[in-house]
């Protein structure tokens, strides 16, 4: 499973951050207080969902043998009547009853069901 580490030093906001093994670097922008040097938290929800969502199709196409040959999975954070991810999929090559069934299946993928279905978040001191 995934796993990770994210430390803040006296550096406004930066963090650095490891998860897997990949070394990624977080912020806030210039109107929180950080200076941009990375994607902010919400940024990081985003592209946790979008690349969640991009490999899950491609996969599901592989399977089927669908000449797919492209996916975009556009994402906007939305905070109106409650916080919500608006998600555009622009798929190349497909017929139209294949893209359906592409975007039934995005509204499947694991990181979408988490999303939907909240997790349990456990913290203790070390």
């Amino acid at each position: 499973m995934a796993h990770g580490t994210v430390r803040i030093g006296k550096d406004h906001y930066r963090t650095a951050i490891n998860v897997s093994g990949h070394d990624l670097v977080g912020d806030e922008g210039p109107g929180l207080g950080g200076r941009n040097l990375g994607p902010a938290p919400y940024d990081f929800l985003l592209a946790g969902l979008g690349a969640c969502t991009a490999i899950t199709l491609r996969m599901y196409a592989d399977r089927k043998g669908w000449p797919l040959e492209s996916v975009e999975v556009g994402l906007h954070l939305i905070n109106r009547d409650g916080l919500r991810i608006d998600r555009v999929l622009t798929i190349v090559g497909l017929d139209d009853e294949q893209m359906a069934r592409l975007a039934d299946i995005a509204e499947r993928t694991p990181v979408t069901l988490t999303l939907k279905g909240g997790l349990p978040i456990d913290t203790r001191l070390a």
